[in-house]
């Protein structure tokens, strides 16, 4: 199996972001431009897992990965595509986590749309495919714990989209025994909860 090199790491980080957002007609419009740039990873995981998922989205009507999505990523919180919520969960310390990607972004040269949380895989996959590799896979690699678990998750579903997550996971260095460990952790005893006199900072505050 042949390591992506950072090129080519763009590109699935590309491809992921745009098959982890709102499965839109446009994203179905795209999909031969998707399946074309997938084709030229070498093979490995990261080639298989996407290939996989487009190959899903190929045999099922728009509407139904449409609700599909809905149902998994709007309403289970293990679910989750904000990275920081796994380890912070809706504490004020979570603000603080999120500062990390905004500075990350900044540092990259990129603003994010009014409205957009920076920790959503989506656009930190974004970040990458932009040409932010570096900033993208750190942050990833911060998270890797909260990215297990919502493989994890998925996978429990059945959902298609366990796929696109490996797929990134598979882009980054091998886990060692701190973050297996840490990952372990946070799926025994789930995200924190706010501490008493505190506002709780809103896992779903804005949208894709």
């Amino acid at each position: 199996m042949t390591t992506p090199d950072d090129g080519q790491v763009r590109t699935a980080h590309l491809v992921a972001s745009v098959l982890l957002g709102y499965p839109d007609e446009r994203m179905y419009g795209e999909l031969p431009i998707l399946a074309e740039a997938v084709a030229g990873l070498p093979r490995g995981e990261v080639r298989a897992r996407l290939e996989s998922f487009l190959g899903h989205c190929a045999a099922t009507p728009r509407s139904d990965l449409a609700a599909h999505y809905v149902a998994t990523f709007d309403l289970k919180r293990r679910c989750c595509p904000y990275l920081t919520y796994y380890a912070y969960g809706d504490t004020r310390k979570r603000g603080a986590a999120l500062l990390r990607f905004k500075h990350a972004f900044r540092e990259a040269g990129f603003e994010l749309a009014d409205g957009e949380l920076p920790d959503h895989l989506s656009v930190v996959c974004e970040l990458s495919g932009r040409g932010a590799v570096r900033q993208a896979r750190r942050l990833m690699t911060e998270n890797r714990a909260g990215l297990e678990l919502l493989r994890t998750a998925l996978e429990a579903e059945s959902s298609p989209y366990a796929d696109v997550v490996a797929a990134v996971l598979a882009t980054l260095p091998a886990a060692g025994p701190r973050q297996l460990e840490a990952a372990l952790r946070l799926a025994a005893q789930g995200p924190p909860a706010e501490e008493v006199g505190l506002e709780p900072y809103a896992v779903m505050e804005a949208g894709r």
